[in-house]
């Protein structure tokens, strides 16, 4: 099987690498690739460039876009067909042996969608929401099946026009539903990290770009005295720099996500994203706070809206919520409706074409 993700942030790439393991754990062959590198010359990596410019430097413009999308179906169509200089690269890994393409990016969903709608790719598709909320770019009516993460997207995406939806238990590793990870305990996590051993802390995190008003959040979150705040500036350089310089903890890129969060007491997230997930996979009490515009909204709203993840609207409500959020008693497992749903496995491979040889 082919699976086709989008480097435009790590969620993208943490679920394809999930759902990977997961299909050749049940004896299937998996090749992965990135819609950024199927693209012609250098074009993904421009488009992925600008992409990460906007929503870092001009987040509202990031919200505009998605909104003129979402209000106007040609522009998603016209979307669709800009992404078509991916073409002749899903056509060549199509042809090259893959019964199944799965893909966890909108851009890929697009290209992918319209090849079956002119009839030039007959491989089974699927498409795995990683959002809690759809935005008319995630959908495409020539998708064989589109997973999602919860009742909420999943109706969302038929109301956008998918014709086969499916609620999963999301592709979270479960090493974050570990009680124990690698047998350590939490204070030898935080000393590995030169956090704070006896303190309440706080992760604060805009995921692996480090995008949004983390710096805003952790100094608000200090004047609440509800706990210490921890910003995970993943691969922002210039704002691990500057946390530091404050002498507030700060982190960069982690590795070991699953050991950082059951070394906390709680999560501020502001995209809804990978984090968001993985925390409600590990128990850790969430909030969302000063979320990023365009998708961030509506991923809090929809978290809210499902009573996955309270979004904290405003910072007269920050000490409140965050201090509902620490108050909460950490289960260290998931929810208990993920446990009921399909696998990712089981959904995808019902298209698995049946061999008659």
């Amino acid at each position: 099987m082919d699976i086709v993700s989008g480097s435009f942030g790590a969620g993208h790439d943490a679920a394809a690498l999930e759902i990977a393991g997961r299909l050749e754990a049940r004896g299937y062959t998996t090749r992965t690739w990135d819609i950024v590198d199927l693209m012609p010359g250098h074009l993904g990596r421009i488009v992925r460039a600008g992409y990460l410019r906007q929503v870092q430097s001009f987040p509202a413009t990031w919200s505009w876009t998605l909104d003129r999308l979402e209000r106007h179906p040609a522009l998603v169509r016209a979307a669709g067909r800009a992404l078509g200089g991916a073409d002749a690269a899903l056509l060549a890994l199509a042809a090259d042996g893959a019964d199944t393409i799965v893909s966890t990016h909108p851009f890929a969903s697009q290209a992918l969608g319209n090849l079956k709608a002119q009839g030039l790719l007959t491989n089974p598709v699927v498409t795995y929401l990683t959002d809690m909320s759809v935005h008319p770019l995630w959908v495409h009516p020539s998708v064989d099946l589109h997973l999602a993460l919860n009742e909420l997207p999943a109706r969302e995406a038929r109301q956008r026009g998918a014709r086969d939806v499916r609620v999963v238990r999301p592709a979270v590793p479960e090493a974050f539903s570990a009680p124990l990870v690698a047998g350590t305990t939490r204070a030898e996590s935080r000393h590995a990290w030169g956090l704070p051993l006896d303190r309440r802390l706080v992760l604060v995190t805009g995921g692996s770009c480090g995008i949004g008003e983390l710096e805003k959040a952790a100094a608000e979150i200090v004047a609440t005295g509800q706990g210490v705040p921890v910003v995970l500036c993943g691969h922002n350089q210039r704002l691990l720099h500057r946390i530091r310089r404050s002498s507030a903890p700060g982190l960069g890129w982690i590795e070991d996500m699953p050991a950082l969060l059951h070394a906390v007491d709680a999560v501020v997230q502001n995209s809804g994203g990978s984090t968001s997930l993985e925390a409600l996979a590990a128990g850790v009490p969430s909030v969302t706070y000063r979320c990023i515009s365009g998708h961030g909204e509506t991923n809090a709203q929809a978290l809210d809206k499902a009573g996955l993840v309270p979004w904290i609207r405003d910072r007269e409500h920050l000490a409140s919520g965050l201090g509902t959020a620490l108050s909460t008693p950490r289960t260290d497992q998931p929810p208990t409706s993920w446990l009921r749903r399909v696998d990712v496995v089981d959904a995808i491979a019902s298209l698995v074409p049946v061999s008659t040889s």
